[in-house]
């Protein structure tokens, strides 16, 4: 049952995926929150990871085969082309005689299980372990794919928006254009005034061919770390980019139980911890239970069945226990465990590293949402003044109370203000997104 539910919440991703890979005429919405689903679904980071999941799983498989019995057969056959012969004394007589036939052949099956082996035993709690280690790397993998993703989305908005902004003003130039060509044909202005207005019209659009190109460029970006076709066709919500007004909550202190990064490090202290185990298990003794069975024949021509009165056949079997006791190997074990240790001490300093720097992503995290509130809400009130700036002076300009020098720089002012907001907008969304991330959250933005 868990298995057909879980095929049935991929239906819609991979419905999604089948319409942006095949349609190349038709736009396909992609809101935030279907692009993180797709990445998660179709990055080739996140299946990678994936992928190491299962060989972890085979590795376990590898290492348990050692705990079980080994079976192993053999079969032989040798061509005695000059029988050797000993040297016998009988009573005083020396006679030589010859062992052995032209032709011998054998065939059985060995068998051993070990018994007692503290490496091996070692071994399969650290394979399990390392199943565990592969899973929490393929969610960090997961979590840095979202983080990736959702700053590359909100990067995407923000070159559309100010797309807009170039729009508005280009359609608000071609306006003041026409009033000056009038007005010039008339007598009433100067052509270097016209030619002024046409140069900022060349510039302006210019400045829109080369937002065009970086939005391609940004979009591309973005359909790569999804994992989707880069000749996809894609269309962003114009409402995922809001306004904000009011700061988030945030705790008084950071909680690590929920980061990936610590779990990560739990792990590989346990591995490190198994290694050192398994390196002091040389030290102890093996005991392995071992059985054979043989069978031999031996033969003057190559002929070995058993309705041959001349060959001679017989088995033979044995059964017994095998006990393998260290005793010197020049310190080498020794050596081992001392750099298991050294190991076991640099891990302790990665972790009080790792925790410092989760921390200070925290606590920048919090000063750049502040300062980002306060400079949105200062930009917001800067769009405004330099609005109503730019409508008074053209209104004075229109009635011959400005001039041209004063009407394009307070143009330039309105879109340098409507610019530094929407930046401001890109730059709290990316501290936002970050903040979520050292909460141990970044998956909420799934949902």
């Amino acid at each position: 049952m868990n298995t057909i539910i879980k095929q049935l919440r991929t239906i819609p991703l991979l419905l999604l995926g089948l319409a942006l890979s095949t349609s190349a005429s038709a736009q396909q919405t992609l809101t935030l929150k279907d692009a993180l689903n797709y990445a998660v679904q179709n990055s080739v980071n996140v299946r990678k990871a994936k992928l190491d999941i299962a060989g972890g799983k085979f590795k376990t498989e590898e290492i348990r085969s050692q705990a079980l019995p080994q079976l192993t057969g053999n079969a032989g056959l040798t061509y005695n082309a000059i029988i050797g012969q000993q040297v016998v004394d009988f009573g005083g007589q020396v006679q030589t005689l010859k062992f052995g036939q032209k032709w011998n052949s054998s065939a059985g099956v060995q068998l051993s299980q070990q018994l007692f082996n503290q490496t091996v035993f070692t071994g399969l709690k650290a394979a399990r372990s390392s199943e565990e280690y592969y899973n929490l790397t393929a969610q960090m993998t997961e979590e840095q794919i979202i983080e990736l993703v959702a700053n590359n989305y909100y990067q995407v908005l923000v070159s559309r928006q100010q797309l807009n902004v170039i729009d508005t003003n280009i359609k608000n130039v071609k306006v003041i254009e026409n009033i000056i060509s009038n007005q010039y044909q008339n007598g009433l202005a100067k052509k270097i005034d016209v030619d002024r207005i046409k140069v900022n019209l060349t510039n302006l659009q210019t400045q829109r061919e080369q937002i065009l190109n970086a939005i391609t460029q940004l979009e591309n970006q973005l359909k790569f770390s999804m994992g989707m076709p880069v000749s996809a066709y894609i269309a962003l919500p114009k409402t995922e980019l809001t306004e904000v007004n009011i700061l988030p909550q945030f705790a008084d202190s950071l909680s690590l139980a929920n980061r990936t990064e610590i779990k990560i490090l739990d792990i590989q202290d346990k591995l490190l911890t198994l290694q050192r185990k398994a390196y002091v298990a040389e030290y102890y003794p093996n005991l392995a239970l071992t059985g054979n069975y043989t069978y031999s024949s031996q033969n003057n021509t190559f002929d070995f069945l058993n309705s041959n009165p001349k060959a001679i056949g017989f088995d033979a079997s044995s059964i017994g226990l095998t006990l393998k006791v260290p005793i010197f190997n020049g310190f080498l074990t020794r050596s081992k465990i001392r750099q298991a240790d050294v190991n076991l001490r640099k891990a302790e300093e990665d972790r009080r590293q790792a925790t410092n720097s989760l921390n200070m992503a925290y606590e920048n995290a919090k000063i750049q949402l502040k300062n980002n509130i306060n400079t949105i809400n200062s930009q917001r009130q800067n769009v405004l003044l330099a609005q109503e700036i730019y409508n008074s002076t053209q209104n004075n300009y229109n009635n011959g109370l400005a001039s041209l020098t004063d009407l394009l720089d307070t143009e330039n002012s309105l879109t340098q203000a409507q610019n530094s907001y929407t930046q401001a907008l890109l730059n709290y969304k990316i501290a936002e997104i970050q903040l979520i991330k050292s909460n141990g959250n970044i998956k909420s933005l799934l949902q």
